[in-house]
């Protein structure tokens, strides 16, 4: 067997997005055409690296490459619940690559990950407790094992970090050589001093702790893993390869990176480490592909290492990035500073220290231990265990209804605070940003629910501390600012979710007639909206809002008008608490009037696409119908004609008459050969032809997803190619690849998408 060995790992990590009163992400539009930015993400880096692509010097796919069944890799739980959700097929990819590595090398490829990737030397040593224990139940629900390993966020550690990993199981983490300040010889116990150049990181080393256990450490190689991130080196798999092969020697190569530099920092990196990673499966040169577990069973440490007393892997002054102005930043703006830093620090974690006592105070009469509920929470989020068996084994017995929903909303109190420590508040230039917006509403939620369940205000404390933080943008102001303004403003309320909920119907055309219900689901909540009056331009009725895992459902009456049938947003809502006799509570109705200004543009731009997708299938519905009824009066040229008589609105239908032709077979029309020749001549710069051959992709994928005869998919490609049509082909070559493992396949439809045969 070769004892050279590499191990590329792959950091894939998305920060909190999610609305957190709708557990959702809204639209963000700095990642259009994509929705928001881990469905563009998704789509540059982490599917591409599921399906990744190796080619001949024609541009022909040779082989499809799952990178993540040979390399090493974590994924943060706040990304893949969202992939779990939304990108199910690259989910799919890397729960299959575990399970084929763990096959092959008796270990599996996939690493835990820090639940809310918060800083953990800057933790409660309770956070860090729930932080792990739910990391690890979101791993085993999802990969069926328990992890071996688990990645530090920004690779901060410190010695009570490595006790509660060690205490959960947890064998090895993979840290930055510079990380280490002291060595022992694998035969003397003998401390030396070493520089980060110094450490041979070609083995792990044990770090042993004062609780009795130890840790295994893995250091990688730090000059190779920048070149990957920031050198370029992506820009030729030939040229990657042989950097690596050139230093790996014997024992192991390890590289840790950023997943994102995959695809989405370098285009078409995944395509240089699949070159990488095949060469590994062939053991070329003698290197040979392994993963940290297995390195780990076969070369157990010889060596022992004293870390820094608290570092990072981003930041040379340990941990300072997350709490004070250091230095490190990123966005090159010249005379920004990051003071604004400590005081958000500082305000978080006040507010989360009296959010901590809150929860063991009000705590210690729901729960028979208030701590081990908080940890073993986890697992009801990982969806090992439903709410009825967690509160028989957490809940004090007997509890009332209105006991238990306080409970849950305490639980969630505490998931959404924790949100808020997640490391990219910090990590960039100015407090104006997204990322600390987004922390300071995860706060805000948490203070909501703390506020519910009986607690102090805590807002006003918060908006005190954060008048010490100041934006490097004048126009922005302080911290406080900023959270009046702008943060205060997300928060959700009854009318809003109520104004979301009918505006969402109406987008559809599926507002309920009277007497009749509708519903609308979010992935944190659930809206009932009952009509019981509606007269042209207004409505009324009940609507029941129930939170997800909270317990329990409030109930508003309604009232709706608006002046014109088209006017949507320039309406007047009234919603106020329900009553037997609702009419006579409207004085303590909210009355939103202009009901734009009432969302965000985040809010607003999800109903814009609630609407306009909406509009679209019902006019693409409309045009298939025409074409269908119509298609025989495309009449044939006479004479010296050469295109259609009223071309230009024949041209409006030219999508519906393709698709008729290329997916429905058309049967010849007495104009056949003419409305062929018209749709060639039409097609190039349609408006419509990206949305067509959308549509074509994805009815092409469906066929294949329920087996559909290959045979007609490679007519449908011909036609395409008949027409001059040519679509993306890059998921289509995706599902053929993996029915084509299960021993379906045909060589021409592999010529039709450019596979070489």
């Amino acid at each position: 067997m070769s004892a050279k060995f590499l191990c590329i790992h792959g950091h894939f990590y998305q920060p909190p997005r999610m609305d957190p009163w709708m557990d959702k992400i809204f639209p963000e539009g700095s990642a259009a055409p994509y929705r928001h930015w881990n469905e563009r993400i998704c789509r540059e880096s982490y599917a591409p690296l599921a399906w990744a692509r190796r080619a001949d010097g024609e541009g022909k796919t040779l082989d499809i490459i799952n990178c993540y069944e040979w390399m090493s890799f974590n994924v943060g739980p706040t990304l893949i619940s969202w992939m779990e959700r939304s990108a199910p097929d690259a989910y799919a990819r890397l729960l299959e690559a575990d399970r084929k590595s763990l096959a092959r090398l008796g270990h599996g490829n996939a690493m835990a990950q820090i639940y809310h990737h918060v800083i953990m030397p800057l933790a409660t040593p309770a956070d860090k407790e729930a932080e792990v224990a739910w990391a690890v139940a979101d791993f085993e629900a999802r990969f069926k094992r328990p992890p071996e390993g688990m990645w530090l966020s920004e690779a901060a550690v410190d010695v009570p970090t490595l006790e509660v990993l060690a205490k959960a199981g947890i064998k090895f983490t993979i840290l930055a050589p510079s990380q280490v300040r002291a060595v022992s010889g694998p035969k003397d116990s003998n401390w030396r001093q070493v520089a980060e150049w110094e450490v041979d990181i070609r083995e792990p080393y044990r770090v042993d702790l004062p609780g009795g256990k130890s840790m295994a450490v893995f250091f990688y190689n730090g000059p190779i893993s920048q070149a990957v991130a920031f050198e370029g080196l992506l820009s030729d798999g030939e040229r990657f390869w042989r950097k690596l092969a050139d230093n790996c020697d014997q024992g192991l190569l390890s590289l840790a990176t950023d997943g994102e530099t995959y695809g989405h920092h370098f285009a078409f990196g995944e395509m240089a480490l699949a070159h990488v990673l095949a060469q590994g499966m062939i053991s070329r040169e003698g290197v040979q592909l392994t993963n940290y577990g297995a390195y780990l069973a076969a070369n157990p440490p010889k060596r022992r290492a004293l870390l820094q007393e608290v570092s990072a892997w981003s930041c040379v002054h340990g941990v300072e990035r997350w709490r004070s102005d250091c230095g490190c930043s990123t966005g090159g703006h010249q005379g920004w500073n990051q003071r604004w830093r400590r005081p958000l620090r500082e305000a978080l974690d006040s507010f989360k220290e009296s959010l901590d006592r809150h929860f063991a105070d009000k705590g210690a009469a729901l729960f028979k231990n208030p701590h081990q509920a908080l940890v073993g929470y986890g697992r009801v989020l990982a969806g090992q265990m439903d709410q009825d068996g967690y509160a028989a084994a957490f809940f004090r017995p007997k509890l009332t209804k209105d006991q238990e929903e306080t409970a849950w909303k305490l639980l969630a109190m505490q998931k959404w605070a924790l949100s808020a420590f997640a490391s990219c508040a910090w990590f960039f230039d100015d407090l104006g940003r997204i990322e600390p917006m987004n922390a300071m509403t995860f706060a805000l939620r948490a203070m909501e629910l703390a506020a519910k369940t009986g607690s102090g205000d805590m807002e006003a404390a918060f908006g005190e501390w954060m008048q010490e933080a100041e934006s490097n943008d004048p126009a922005l102001g302080t911290g406080r600012d900023l959270w009046e303004k702008r943060v205060k403003r997300r928060q959700e309320t009854p009318h809003q979710i109520t104004l979301q909920a009918l505006l969402t119907l109406a987008a559809r055309n599926g507002l309920p007639a009277p007497g009749a219900s509708a519903r609308v689901d979010w992935p944190g909540v659930g809206v009932e909206v009952l009509v019981s009056e509606a007269d042209g331009l207004s409505a009324a009725g009940e609507v029941r809002v129930f939170w997800t895992l909270e317990g329990g459902a409030d109930t508003h009456a309604w009232a709706w008008s608006r002046p014109g049938e088209h006017d949507l947003l320039r309406g007047t809502l009234k919603v106020w608490p329900f009553a037997s006799q609702a009419k006579a509570t409207t004085s303590t109705a909210v009355v939103l009037t202009g009901l734009e200004s009432a969302l965000s543009w985040k809010k607003l731009q999800d109903l814009s696409l609630h609407f306009i997708e909406h509009a679209e299938e019902e006019s693409w519905t409309q045009q298939l119908e025409e074409v269908r009824r119509g298609l025989e009066f495309f009449l044939p040229f006479e004479e010296a004609q050469t295109t259609q008589t009223y071309a230009g609105k024949w041209r409006r239908f030219w999508a519906a008459l393709c698709w008729r032709v290329v997916v429905d077979g058309a049967p010849d029309c007495p104009g056949m050969r003419d409305l062929l020749d018209f749709l060639r001549q039409h097609g190039p710069g349609h408006t419509d032809r990206e949305m067509l051959l959308f549509r074509i992709k994805n009815h092409i994928m469906e066929m294949l997803a329920r087996s559909g005869n290959l045979k007609n998919i490679e007519i449908i490609l011909a036609r395409m190619a008949s027409l001059g049509l040519e679509t993306d082909l890059w998921e289509i070559q995706n599902t053929y690849w993996t029915i084509r493992d299960k021993g379906r396949g045909s060589p021409e439809l592999e010529r039709l998408l450019g596979f070489r045969i």
